[in-house]
């Protein structure tokens, strides 16, 4: 249930409230719309959550401050998996339903409040999409994750204290924003080199298990004892506990890279045939390197994204090795990394 709580500054606040919070199917927009789902908590640290996303995105969630239940939304012919999540959740008094999807349940479900995300200014970042939905354009709350002690625990295994560890993603959801394997190989060897950012350091890869193929040329080229090979290994909390004891982060566009992003350490995301004005990384220690084409000219017209080929060859290593060192240097000043 929920009720109406006079407080000391004479408003009044919904508390011990149900709240549902519909978010992307996609791993990297269900991180950037982590921001808001804490202000609420924050706002309302008795509620009690319901999670509506897709799949890939769940684990995500898992050690929510007061979560309730997670609806994992299995894509259904028809757009049924709609009246799925319907069915399960008509019936109880919402206290607020935040829906950023656009969905049916923003109409259909009985609530004190509603909030749904509009179709945002163009050119805007995402988290800044994301904030005005709750009319925080001009403060937007960064992706926050919540993370088990487990977890930790977990990762401490995977990567123990020693050297410096640079993380790298790289892979993605499709071939066209990936930067080919032989270039990463480059910028590592230089990055770990005498006269590197880590000299000697050790390099952890991340990405799925069904992405390994794509990885593997990468894996193998680095040297055994400072490969952290941890691809297809770990679900979604424990990449981001690992990659909290990281120091640098670069990969191309994708999930992992906000999550890294969201981890707090200094994170480079490369960018070609996708728009980094709405999808840059976001944080403190954060930053971008783009193909030297820029995005309007080098994604086509109509893209077949299962038959594309890399589309990231006008970025050089030069550039993506002073871009780290531009961003380390600044990190370093900072203490950002350690």
């Amino acid at each position: 249930m929920w009720k109406l709580c006079n407080d000391a500054q004479g408003t009044y606040k919904l508390v011990s409230m149900k709240i549902l919070f519909i978010t992307s199917t996609r791993i990297g927009d269900a991180i950037l719309s982590t921001g808001l789902l804490n202000h609420l908590i924050q706002q309302h640290p008795d509620a009690r959550i319901t999670l509506a996303c897709g799949p890939a995105a769940a684990s995500l969630f898992e050690a929510v401050p007061g979560l309730e239940r997670i609806i994992v939304l299995d894509k259904m012919v028809f757009s049924l998996h709609w009246m799925r999540l319907w069915v399960i959740c008509f019936g109880r008094l919402w206290g607020a339903v935040v829906d950023l999807r656009n969905s049916p349940m923003y109409y259909l479900l009985p609530t004190r409040r509603r909030w749904r995300i509009g179709r945002g200014r163009q050119g805007l970042h995402r988290v800044r999409q994301l904030a005005e939905v709750l009319s925080l354009g001009d403060n937007p709350p960064s992706p926050m994750l919540w993370l088990p002690e487990t977890k930790e625990q977990q990762a401490a295994g995977l990567i123990p204290d020693g050297s410096p560890v640079l993380a790298v993603g790289p892979t993605a959801n499709w071939r066209a924003k990936t930067w080919r394997s032989e270039h990463f190989v480059g910028l590592i060897e230089r990055l770990t080199g005498p006269d590197g950012i880590m000299p000697g350091g050790r390099v952890a890869i991340f990405g799925r298990d069904d992405e390994r193929p794509m990885a593997l040329k990468l894996i193998n080229a680095i040297p055994e004892e400072r490969r952290i090979d941890l691809v297809g290994r770990l679900d979604l909390l424990e990449v981001f506990a690992c990659l909290k004891r990281c120091q640098f982060y670069v990969g191309n566009d994708s999930g992992l890279m906000h999550l890294a992003a969201a981890s707090g350490i200094p994170t480079l995301g490369l960018f070609g045939p996708s728009p980094e004005a709405h999808y840059a990384p976001w944080g403190k220690y954060c930053g971008v390197v783009s193909t030297s084409v820029p995005y309007e000219e080098i994604f086509p017209a109509k893209f077949d994204h299962r038959a594309s080929d890399s589309l990231m060859d006008s970025l050089s290593v030069d550039d993506a090795e002073q871009a780290v060192r531009k961003l380390w240097a600044e990190a370093t000043s900072k203490g950002a990394a350690q």
